[in-house]
């Protein structure tokens, strides 16, 4: 008897890894005191509670449960596109909006608009492991432009333009960065726009930790002022973070009218239309919330600076980059793969952190911390934590 086979492009996908490590976190015995879950970028603090109301008074209304426009909600996109428009100081409208269903989805649909099986599209080294096995399970090749701790691990403009060869349809990157947390300056972001228009390619940027840019950064960068820049700029977002709603599945694409509709023609097929009640829920939240995601803001900024103080001087331990959310931390373990590392302090110290060699290959000497999850006071008992393996 014949047995039907999977798609090889889904079988050959490495699991997911945020099951696995939490796995090894049930391990601990707890001898150090409670887990220390730092391995998922979910924010450690509750939804705002008009946030919440507004949640269950669309959940619960009858107009939520029937399919809405495919681009998203009017009452959203309008109110996404003012937010930027404020924040970026450019024309974005709501024509440029298309709303998914988180952030992945945006990228899923962003990817398959602009590339399709045979081609490629280049990311960073280290990489968001979400968005190389996108690629991989829709055919189009993943390619790399390593990124270095001396460089504080933003690409170098040259070695992007070395990489991008014929079959390149596009350059996504991430700032600030999941794994490193290492933030993209305006200049090189305009120098890596221009770079990409230049070759007739896409920059798709995610965006999904925007909100959390170190204190005192008035606007993450100038592209959306670039008279050009619906030619070949897609922005990606999520609500996610911000709103603490990960649950509720909201993201948004930003780009040019023709992109929208592109993304509109895949999400008919994959979705329809991106869950209904958060979107008028957020809808709502934009404007009202502004300051209350400012105070979230200065929280993830103190259990930043928490951290750089904590791990100051742990023997062998080293921050090699510290940004938005994420800190990629090097080991001290030379020779040991970061796999064993990241088991080991999970197991031992109550830790939970996901190996470097997750983020593409070159990285087995860090591990990323999503520090975000933990308060100040939690993120200063690491040291002893640390130092149990060491």
């Amino acid at each position: 008897m014949m047995r039907p086979r999977l798609n090889p492009l889904i079988a050959s996908l490495s699991a997911p890894p945020i099951p696995a490590v939490q796995a090894w976190g049930r391990a601990y015995d707890g001898r150090l005191g409670p887990l220390v879950d730092l391995s998922q970028a979910v924010p450690g603090y509750p939804p705002e509670p008009r946030m919440l109301n507004w949640l269950a008074e669309a959940a619960g209304s009858v107009a939520a449960c029937g399919y809405g426009p495919i681009e998203g909600e009017d009452e959203l996109r309008a109110a996404y596109a003012s937010h930027q428009a404020e924040l970026y100081g450019a024309p974005v409208a709501a024509e440029n909006i298309h709303v998914t269903s988180g952030c992945n989805q945006a990228f899923v649909t962003a990817a398959m608009a602009v590339a399709g099986v045979g081609d490629a599209i280049l990311m960073t080294n280290p990489c968001y492991f979400n968005h190389e096995t996108t690629l991989e399970m829709l055919g189009i090749a993943p390619r790399y432009v390593r990124c270095h701790a001396e460089n504080g691990f933003l690409p170098r403009v040259e070695d992007v333009a070395a990489a991008i060869a014929p079959d390149i349809r596009a350059l996504a990157i991430v700032t600030p960065n999941n794994p490193t947390g290492a933030i993209y300056p305006p200049a090189l972001l305009a120098d890596l726009l221009a770079l990409c228009r230049d070759r007739g390619i896409w920059l798709i940027l995610d965006e999904t930790y925007r909100d959390f840019l170190p204190l005192g950064t008035l606007r993450p960068h100038e592209l959306f002022s670039e008279p050009l820049w619906q030619d070949n700029l897609i922005g990606l977002y999520s609500f996610s973070k911000s709103f603490c709603i990960p649950g509720h599945r909201l993201g948004a694409v930003t780009a040019s009218p023709l992109m929208v509709d592109a993304v509109a023609r895949i999400m008919d097929n994959v979705q329809i239309c991106a869950p209904r009640a958060p979107q008028i829920a957020v809808a709502s939240a934009i404007a009202p919330l502004a300051a209350w995601r400012e105070d979230n803001r200065a929280e993830i900024a103190r259990r930043a600076d928490a951290l750089r103080a904590a791990l100051d001087g742990v023997n062998g331990w080293t921050l090699d980059a510290l940004g938005a959310y994420f800190a990629f931390l090097r080991h001290p373990f030379e020779g040991e793969s970061s796999i064993r590392i990241s088991e080991r302090l999970a197991r031992e110290a109550g830790i939970v952190t996901i190996p470097g060699a997750f983020f593409g290959p070159g990285n087995e000497r860090h591990l990323r911390v999503a520090f975000a999850n933990a308060t100040a006071q939690v993120l200063r008992t690491l040291p002893e934590r640390l130092r149990a393996i060491t």
